[in-house]
């Protein structure tokens, strides 16, 4: 007699006819409940105040950074130009107007630059005065740097305060003697008393790596000339220099040694350009740290400590999270990426795709990631989609009048901590979820408060350093591509 069959299972539940293992239930309910807590719509906003005018003693020494060193690297101390040279009067509204002024100049020169660069006459319509062409077109305009860091130019290294800009590729210092030279905190850099500096003659392939370089009917040497976009300019040799980062001595860097400088480059010495071009530093200095780089930039209104830059393997944290950067063949300074939507209150807004942000076969159009624009600029479709959303999801806060570039503004007065809807950036391959810091602002100190993200007719969108604020940004050149760890600057 045969012993019993055992019983059967009952078989699978079904859905919509098929049969549907037990265990995709649980991975799906254990997915919602995961992608639930991600995408939380509020988060609770602590007020803070408008950062207060300080004067700090900045130049009084040539060791102050207070970073560690790196064996396969080095790090620096940034300092926001507010720091820099306040004038006497300067209250927290008037240096945040102005910091809204130079904003407004940088982006629109940025705009420029990307929209001429899809023109085939860029070089003949930048002709300058001096008889040839700009080696670049910068899109740092006129006093718009945001940060600058204390480096060493020559043997002995003179260190003086160099801005650093992302938009920039040309490296650059005012020389001695002057035709014509704007006042910095330092003393004009000296060539004569440098042990490494060395001009570039006419026919070193170096000069020929500028896009259209001017030659010296004295001397036979190198000149050169960058171009800002509101028509100020840096005229002068071209030349091979070393550059001391703390300890870290990086030799035959390229710059321009500038003796006809026109513009208010708000104290600075020089500019240390740190864009993709052929010229910028990471391009000629990479392989000294692995072709990666980083800065954290504070949030002003929270911390007192600098703000910092990272070059080699410790600039890459691990928790950062990556999107490939994204080339345009009529630009090369630029670090352009893929946005592909953006959330308000945890849920996608309508209308902002990728197609809005898409470089075209002209060059026109992309996202950018930038160390000197401080309030991110959209397209002005995704614009209005993203700050009517968060308008409805913020609609139980009082609101206020707009302000300057900003037509959403709040009145905070009298609140210590309020609920607002998240905001998270979905690039390709990185969700970048924003504090309610890096996007909703105080521009005055009565309480008023504002969504810091602005429209652009032009079709370059620009990701601006508020909303960077606490976050690592990270240029891995050596992948090729950008990452983003919220690190809080520790």
């Amino acid at each position: 007699m045969q012993p019993p069959l055992p019983p059967r299972s009952p078989p699978p539940r079904k859905m919509d006819g098929k049969r549907t293992p037990i265990f995709l239930f649980l991975f799906l309910s254990l997915s919602f409940s995961l992608s639930s807590a991600i995408a939380q719509p509020y988060q609770t906003f602590a007020l803070t105040s408008l950062p207060q005018p300080e004067t700090q003693a900045l130049y009084q020494s040539d060791q102050l950074q207070t970073l560690p060193v790196y064996q396969s690297g080095f790090a620096l101390d940034l300092h926001h130009v507010d720091n820099l040279s306040p004038a006497q009067d300067s209250t927290a509204e008037s240096l945040f107007k102005l910091r809204l002024r130079r904003d407004a100049v940088r982006a629109k020169s940025l705009s420029e630059l990307a929209s001429s660069a899809a023109q085939t006459n860029i070089s003949a319509r930048n002709r300058g005065a001096h008889g040839f062409s700009s080696s670049v077109i910068s899109g740092l305009a006129q006093g718009s740097g945001e940060y600058f860091t204390r480096i060493g130019v020559g043997t002995p290294a003179r260190y003086v305060y160099m801005v650093l800009d992302t938009g920039s590729d040309v490296v650059w210092i005012q020389c001695s003697p002057c035709r014509k030279c704007y006042r910095q905190s330092d003393p004009v850099f000296d060539p004569t008393k440098s042990t490494s500096f060395s001009g570039v003659s006419c026919a070193s392939p170096l000069c020929r790596r500028l896009d259209s370089p001017g030659c010296s009917n004295r001397n036979k040497k190198c000149l050169y000339q960058v171009s800002y976009g509101d028509g100020s300019f840096t005229v002068g040799d071209f030349s091979v220099e070393t550059l001391t980062f703390r300890k870290a001595r990086v030799k035959n860097i390229a710059l321009g040694c500038g003796h006809d400088n026109e513009g208010l480059f708000v104290g600075a010495a020089g500019l240390l350009g740190l864009g993709r071009g052929k010229l910028s530093f990471p391009t000629q200095a990479g392989r000294r740290f692995g072709k990666k780089f980083s800065y954290c930039l504070v949030d002003r209104t929270a911390s007192s400590k600098p703000s910092s830059m990272l070059f080699g393997e410790a600039a890459v944290p691990r928790t950062a999270v990556f999107t490939p950067l994204v080339t345009n063949p009529k630009l090369d300074t630029f670090y352009y990426v893929n946005l592909n939507g953006i959330s308000v209150g945890g849920t996608r807004v309508p209308g902002i795709t990728a197609k809005l942000f898409k470089i075209d076969a002209s060059g026109n159009g992309g996202v950018i990631v930038d160390s000197g624009t401080s309030v991110t600029r959209l397209t002005r479709p995704a614009y209005v989609a993203l700050r009517n959303a968060f308008r409805t999801g913020a609609s139980n806060l009082k609101r206020a009048p707009d302000f300057s570039l900003f037509d959403t503004c709040f009145d905070l007065s009298g609140k210590t901590e309020v609920k607002v809807p998240t905001v998270v950036l979905h690039f390709t391959g990185a969700d970048v979820s924003l504090p309610a810091a890096n996007y909703l602002i105080p521009v005055d100190s009565d309480g008023t408060f504002c969504f810091a993200f602005a429209g652009t007719t032009s079709g370059l969108s620009i990701i601006g350093n508020i909303q960077q604020q606490g976050f690592r940004v990270v240029f891995d050149l050596a992948a090729n591509r950008v990452g983003f760890a919220p690190t809080g600057c520790s």
